[in-house]
């Protein structure tokens, strides 16, 4: 309750909740308001927004409704930043809990193969994994969570390497637990309200580099993505701008959301750091 309080005195926490929220329930909505395929024909292309009653945001150049897709893309979207942020936290903290917890050899080998991802770009990368692998959409997802769980590893490392030597840590040695309880039962619940904050970050960056891919074509086509509508609009940018502007500030608006509600979140986890 105390943490929900100190949430709630952030005006923009709040309004990243509420924006989060409005997505999250276009996504559930999205079945009953728009029963039909999202990618099926639905009218005239290139009808502009508030023309025609029936098509809200108009239809783009293949004549399908924007509308449509912007309640399912926002599914796509949630699903995807959702199960990518899981397998990056996931590898993020089981790299980082060793190397933090051991030390020596182990934490050299984990960081060093850590570093060996980040030396290049998570987009670069992930173009190379999606030109391997395919351009599914679960292929896309997985291969983003892949490339985004270095920084969440070495999050996990910094608070384990300040925690191993706590008090509780060496009752728990002297006990006779085990490592793995140690590890994952008493380190790793006391280290997790940095890793939390940060996952905001990894899916706000999640729903960015599926539109990136989306935009240039090497994502799933058979999905309502909102990048891949951006995509679409590309060809008449100039003169049906809307095509690509709504999906822009749909996507716009989800990551300002979740950046909102990460930033709430660091804030009511850590009221002596706002304090200062």
């Amino acid at each position: 309750m105390a943490l929900l309080q100190r949430y709630l005195r952030s005006p923009a926490a709040v309004i990243g909740l509420v924006l989060l929220l409005l997505v999250i329930a276009m996504a559930i909505s999205a079945p009953w308001v728009f029963p039909r395929d999202p990618l099926s024909l639905a009218g005239r292309p290139l009808q502009w927004p508030g023309a025609n009653p029936n098509f809200w945001l108009g239809t783009d150049n293949t004549g399908r409704n924007i509308a449509a897709q912007i309640f399912h893309g926002a599914r796509v979207s949630l699903l995807i930043g959702l199960v990518a942020t899981a397998i990056s936290i996931g590898i993020g903290i089981v790299v980082g809990a060793l190397a933090g917890f051991y030390g020596g050899w182990v934490d050299d080998v984990l960081m060093r193969i850590t570093e060996a991802f980040q030396t290049l770009p998570n987009f670069i990368l992930l173009l190379v994994l999606v030109a391997v692998f395919g351009s599914d959409i679960q292929t896309v997802t997985i291969a983003i969570g892949l490339v985004s769980w270095p920084p969440s590893a070495r999050l996990t490392r910094a608070e384990f390497m300040s925690l191993r030597s706590r008090e509780f840590v060496q009752a728990c040695r002297v006990l006779g637990m085990r490592d793995a309880r140690i590890i994952f039962r008493e380190i790793l619940p006391n280290a997790l309200p940095p890793v939390i904050v940060y996952a905001s970050v990894i899916m706000a960056v999640a729903i960015l580099l599926e539109s990136s891919l989306a935009f240039l074509n090497l994502s799933d086509p058979n999905v309502p993505s909102w990048g891949n509508l951006i995509g679409a609009g590309r060809g008449v940018l100039r003169v049906q701008w809307y095509v690509s502007a709504i999906p822009g500030v749909a996507i716009l608006l989800t990551v300002l959301a979740v950046s909102l509600v990460g930033q709430g979140l660091n804030d009511a986890l850590n009221p002596r750091l706002k304090s200062r």
